[in-house]
């Protein structure tokens, strides 16, 4: 794949891997986080669709090729370190494996905070 001036200003750890904050662009909702290696980042700015590298089966996926819950790119943000990564998506259907929406709805809140 091409040289991308983004994808090489990217820090990626030693497994040549960056995590990725998946957020819904409507809502904000955080769906899930998930990992890319630079041929991933690249993918998914040239076709779109969100694609990840997959750490347990050690291949890369294209959320959704499967599922059909496909998350369409909006955007893909840096942090200040360029060590972590903020993907916008509109998400169609679940994001999380197990079918909910989001991986993170099994919360707890702080009791000063629910008061």
């Amino acid at each position: 794949m091409e040289s991308s001036p983004f994808v090489d200003s990217l820090v990626f750890n030693d497994q040549g891997l960056i995590p990725v904050v998946v957020q819904q662009v409507d809502t904000k909702e955080v769906l899930m986080v998930a990992w890319m290696n630079s041929d991933t980042v690249k993918q998914t700015l040239q076709t779109g669709k969100a694609t990840y590298w997959s750490r347990s089966r050690s291949e890369v996926w294209i959320k959704g090729a499967t599922s059909g819950n496909d998350q369409r790119v909006i955007s893909l943000a840096k942090d200040c370190d360029s060590d972590t990564l903020l993907l916008t998506v509109d998400q169609s259907g679940a994001a999380c494996h197990t079918g909910n929406r989001t991986c993170f709805d099994d919360s707890v809140t702080h009791p000063e905070v629910s008061g």
